[in-house]
């Protein structure tokens, strides 16, 4: 489903591209916990994620769960996504490239949802409103009346990370 528009910065909109990424500790039951969104827009050449781990939340699909080894995980996401050397040879590749590394379908415990689309004029505001709406636990969006804006909300001990 693509996106609603985003309305602000002004300039031509653009097309943007986004996933989320997912902690599905069983493939057969298929339970998981939206833990990412990453946004692609080429045109701007913008890739950026942000990512929320909820340990209790993780908890209730599997108590067994390595918290530390999903979030070092969703680290390298990161760093790939923002191209930092130390990440080796796939955050070394054009930015479309990284998106597609990330979004590619894996059966591992961290999956991608299926690519969706949308246009913008500003990808970063979209990033912070998907990671709001989609990502954050329920309850609390404080951009769900449509006003909001800023920081996605944090929960205690869990910052959010960009």
């Amino acid at each position: 489903m693509p996106a609603a528009p985003e309305p602000g910065a002004g300039g031509p909109r653009e097309v943007f591209q986004y996933a989320l990424l997912r902690v599905v500790p069983d493939q057969e039951r298929g339970e998981g916990l939206n833990v990412a969104v990453v946004v692609h827009c080429r045109r701007r050449a913008f890739l950026g994620v942000r990512t929320h781990l909820d340990p209790a939340r993780l908890a209730v699909l599997d108590p067994t769960l390595d918290v530390d080894a999903i979030a070092a995980h969703l680290g390298a996401v990161e760093r790939v996504a923002a191209g930092d050397p130390g990440a080796g040879a796939v955050a070394a590749m054009d930015r479309s490239d990284r998106f597609g590394w990330i979004t590619a379908p894996s059966s591992t415990i961290l999956q991608p949802s299926p690519v969706h689309t949308g246009v913008c004029d500003d990808p970063d505001a979209v990033l912070e409103r998907l990671a709001r709406r989609l990502v954050a636990p329920p309850g609390s969006d404080p951009g769900a009346s449509g006003a909001g804006g800023g920081a996605p909300p944090r929960s205690p001990g869990l910052p959010w990370r960009a």
